[in-house]
């Protein structure tokens, strides 16, 4: 099982980072060891980070192998989504991207894919089959999200994904992450929403 994370699928996203906007998806993993089930329960921030970020993304589940893809078949690979968090130690991306240097440890440390519950895709999605997510931190919403404004959507993400890594039943894609991201302190309760149905709620651990 591994996680395939998709970067700056967001406009307003990037924007808030001062980030560039892609023209192709911008791809990376995270191992298997980076899962946390945040249906209940709490997860501890990473002693090696001062700003651990959040962010909220739909997550599918691959039923079905995917090697180099198209976008029909990739649809047919996902019947369950849910949302999950990309937690990132952003101080420390922020130093490796300055250096040129890979950041996959400030996304793929452990527990940091924080996932919620998931469900079949026909029960959240609207009536023209996009989703619409949201977080919530101590009670205030504070990232909403609409698959209608993804730069690349969830079937062409698929396609593209499988042309480089084949996808294989139980791996999980993470979508990418409106703008709204922010940092975590211990305390903090976090509640996900889509299509309406809470389904991730977690805590950060107090030290």
């Amino acid at each position: 099982m591994k996680f395939v994370c998709v970067g700056r699928n967001y406009a307003d996203h990037a924007r808030e980072l001062g980030n560039e906007i892609p023209e192709a998806p911008m791809l990376f993993l995270k191992p298997s060891t980076a899962l946390h089930t945040g249906t209940a329960g709490t997860f501890a921030l990473p002693a090696f980070s001062q700003n651990v970020h959040y962010e909220a993304e739909l997550v599918l589940f691959i039923e079905r192998p995917l090697c180099n893809a198209t976008a029909e078949e990739a649809d047919r690979a996902w019947q369950r989504v849910t949302v999950g968090l990309d937690l990132t130690a952003r101080d420390l991306q922020d130093r490796l991207k300055s250096k040129g240097h890979p950041w996959e440890i400030a996304k793929g440390f452990d527990g940091s894919a924080v996932l919620g519950q998931f469900h079949d895709r026909r029960e959240v999605a609207d009536a023209e089959g996009h989703f619409r997510f949201e977080l919530r931190k101590n009670g205030v919403p504070v990232q909403l999200g609409d698959t209608r404004q993804m730069i690349h959507a969830c079937n062409d993400l698929l396609a593209y994904a499988s042309g480089f890594f084949t996808l294989e039943p139980g791996d999980m894609v993470f979508t990418g992450t409106p703008a709204g991201v922010g940092q975590l302190a211990a305390g903090d309760a976090l509640e996900a929403f889509l299509g309406g149905l809470s389904v991730l709620r977690s805590s950060v651990a107090n030290g």
